[in-house]
């Protein structure tokens, strides 16, 4: 920062214009929707925005309707339910009537991308679900500092905006070869290690379902179990402590699992993820929920749980089945599953070699978010420091 800003920056600790967002912004309520297009591919050049968490539904192949964005032409996508906000710079068709495109009235006043970073200073979170541009957001006011300020602003913002990007990328692009490095390590030990192929029906002691456990019979403390999803969510290759709990009384048809388990979920989104597996290799007894397949049996739990996660064994979960909204597995098609079986010696040496390697991994994994948390709070930081400015006084 020049010493001129600095000393205009001083000069504006007097007081500084706080205008009305509805003042600066033009919006737009739009009306070219993709009704009920769900023919969504990423080999399609537009994407599609939606409303919520989603923001990016997908890409579409129609060619009519499109919002033309670039660089140097760029919009303010606004959810009017939620109010979380968007910048962007790309051509896109638009979902949901929730959305509302924000342009800039007049840039020689305030600096469009400056109102985006003042935007994200306000502190607010909607109570109900309604419409909240006009009837709240519009409203709010922002300081508004000279347009030379408002660059120098702008241009340290973004500095850290573009500085945690740069980190999210460099971490997740190590994190994904991490990964894969991963992944051929554990195929390598456990599908080249000369061992016979092996059914689970052969090898196991029984293989059945659990009872559906819903999510309103889910206490704080209780008896352990597991939900399904839970096996997609939570848990990784192996786990000692279940996170959610019931009572004897919600669950009438028990299924119970215990040390050494393995856990199979027969109901996913995807064919790559259906079966899903862990192992369970805590103390006490727990519950198995609905749409889970239990495994007992006499071999190692840690090498059963890799073993079922080599990309061999993912081949075979997935055969036969169909790509839809929901894709299902069952009893039998976890019998079939093949998975070399040396013997329970070997077995230990694999399963602690590969939890070596996964500990690793993991802990990339945890300290990624850590670290881009950190970034984003450093620039949360000067955000509210750099946009603290007193209210001029008429």
């Amino acid at each position: 920062m020049s010493d001129a800003l600095i000393e205009m920056f001083h000069q504006l600790t007097e007081g500084v214009p706080f205008i009305e967002l509805g003042s600066l912004l033009n919006y737009e309520q739009p009306g070219k929707y993709i009704v009920g297009d769900t023919n969504y591919d990423d080999s399609f050049k537009t994407p599609v925005l939606t409303a919520g968490q989603t923001f990016v539904l997908g890409k579409t192949n129609e060619s009519s309707g499109i919002y033309h964005c670039s660089e140097e032409s760029p919009v303010i996508i606004f959810d009017d339910f939620t109010t979380s906000f968007h910048w962007v710079t790309f051509d896109f068709k638009v979902k949901s009537s929730a959305l509302k495109i924000l342009t800039p009235k007049e840039e020689n006043i305030a600096l469009f991308r400056y109102i985006f970073h003042a935007m994200k200073n306000i502190k607010y979170s909607p109570v109900d679900h309604t419409r909240q541009w006009i009837a709240k957001y519009s409203m709010f006011k922002i300081p508004l500092p000279p347009l030379e300020a408002q660059r120098e602003i702008v241009r340290i913002l973004d500095s850290f905006t573009l500085l945690t990007a740069e980190l999210t990328a460099e971490l997740t692009a190590e994190l994904t070869a991490r990964k894969q490095q991963f992944s051929a390590y554990r195929d390598k030990l456990i599908l080249e290690n000369g061992a016979k192929m092996v059914a689970v029906k052969d090898f196991a002691i029984s293989v059945f379902r659990g009872s559906g456990i819903r999510r309103d019979q889910v206490v704080p403390n209780g008896i352990p179990c597991v939900r399904y999803g839970e096996i997609y969510t939570t848990y990784n290759t192996w786990f000692k402590n279940c996170v959610s709990h019931t009572t004897m009384e919600q669950v009438p048809s028990k299924k119970w699992f215990s040390k050494g388990d393995i856990l199979f979920a027969i109901t996913g989104e995807s064919i790559e993820d259906i079966a899903k597996s862990t192992a369970y290799i805590g103390d006490e007894k727990c519950l198995a929920g609905g749409d889970l397949v239990v495994l007992k049996h006499e071999q190692n739990p840690r090498y059963l749980a890799h073993a079922f996660l080599t990309s061999d064994c993912v081949r075979q979960k997935g055969e036969g089945k169909v790509k839809s909204k929901v894709v299902h597995s069952s009893v039998p098609a976890i019998e079939r599953l093949e998975i070399p079986l040396p013997s329970l010696e070997k077995q230990k040496e694999i399963a602690d070699k590969l939890d070596s390697f996964e500990e690793l991994t993991n802990s990339l994994s945890s300290g990624l978010p850590a670290e881009i948390d950190g970034r984003k709070k450093q620039y949360e930081y000067y955000r509210n420091v750099l946009l603290s400015f007193p209210e001029l006084k008429e």
